[in-house]
């Protein structure tokens, strides 16, 4: 059976032999409208970005394409050639509420696999519909965007159970037909990972503003002076400082340096996502990767991206022994088999 490159990711594949008509079906009816996501943001007007991106390039703001040139190639060398179609991101940006913030910690955006959209809104105050500071605006765009063509391009297998599409393998992580997922939780207050999520979230982020670094620093963006957008630049950049973090958990703090109650909340959900994900997974790569911990990372891509596990399998276990992997990462509750070497 055909199927239209634009109904399945790159990486994306249907598990079984039987209902697979049905799946297809199904995923084509979730992939042909993007009413459910938009309508989880009803105040915010959304541009499907190759349009948002002419209004921006007409104002003089290019950046983004500019970046486009440093990811495109990193990508194909890490083996995902094709990344998240343009025209299937929604930029959010203009918004009736009162002081509305928009940006990568904006709430409920991201990825989302099933409609295999990605919904962003421009960073900064969304009163105008034009940022206010383009250039920032431009890289925060390109770290989100770089951090969604990873989900993207992730290995992914789908199965339906009755009429809904399950989720079996996703990158790292497999899901048994009960819901159990390979790796368990990591305790709260962690200041490393155990779990495949995390792994995969820090490892698509990580690389996401490793690319947004490279493009402000060859574009000449520099830190701004206003605290909301230097936070936000420090974060962008993978460049926020262990005060950064204490300072962003302060309620004070915040509302010293947010213009408005949706930016205080943008800072807080900032500092949060810098403990839970980014702070974890760089724990993560110096204890298991070592002086060896960007070869570690590169691993890890590429495995998700193919979703075969020998590689990482076999850096893991040369260096950790026998069973590393499982010994990382299995939770005792799961009891299944993985594709590994």
């Amino acid at each position: 059976m055909g199927v239209s490159p634009r109904l399945l990711a790159p990486n994306e594949h249907l598990a079984g032999v039987t209902g697979v008509g049905q799946l297809l079906e199904r995923l084509a009816e979730l992939r042909a409208t993007t009413t459910s996501l938009t309508e989880q943001h009803p105040t915010v007007t959304f541009r499907p970005l190759p349009q948002a991106l002419q209004r921006w390039e007409t104002a003089g703001a290019d950046m983004f394409r500019y970046g486009l040139a440093l990811l495109r190639p990193r990508y194909a060398a890490l083996g995902l050639s094709q990344t998240l179609p343009l025209d299937r991101v929604l930029l959010g940006v203009q918004c009736s509420e009162d002081g509305a913030f928009g940006g990568f910690h904006h709430p409920n955006q991201g990825y989302r696999h099933l409609q295999m959209y990605a919904v962003i809104t421009a960073l900064g105050s969304l009163a105008t519909g034009q940022p206010e500071r383009p250039d920032l605006a431009a890289l925060d765009l390109l770290r989100a965007y770089a951090h969604d063509c990873l989900h993207y391009g992730s290995y992914r297998s789908y199965k339906l159970r009755g009429d809904e599409v399950i989720r079996t393998q996703y990158g790292l992580n497999f899901r048994r037909h009960d819901g159990r997922t390979y790796s368990a939780p990591d305790l709260a207050g962690s200041p490393t990972t155990r779990n495949l999520g995390i792994v995969m979230e820090g490892a698509s982020d990580r690389e996401a503003r490793t690319i947004a670094r490279a493009a402000a620093q060859q574009y000449g963006i520099a830190e701004p002076a206003a605290a909301v957008y230097r936070y936000a630049f420090r974060d962008i950049t993978g460049r926020l400082t262990v005060e950064d973090i204490d300072d962003l958990a302060r309620a004070e703090v915040r509302a010293a340096a947010a213009p408005s109650a949706a930016a205080e909340e943008f800072l807080r959900a900032m500092g949060g996502f810098e403990q839970a994900i980014d702070a974890r997974y760089e724990t993560f790569l110096a204890e298991v990767g070592r002086d060896e911990a960007e070869d570690l990372h590169d691993t890890v891509l590429t495995s998700m991206i193919t979703g075969v596990l020998t590689p990482l399998c076999a850096w893991l276990r040369r260096r950790r022994g026998p069973r590393a992997f499982e010994s990382l990462f299995l939770s005792p509750a799961y009891f299944g088999s993985v594709r590994s070497a």
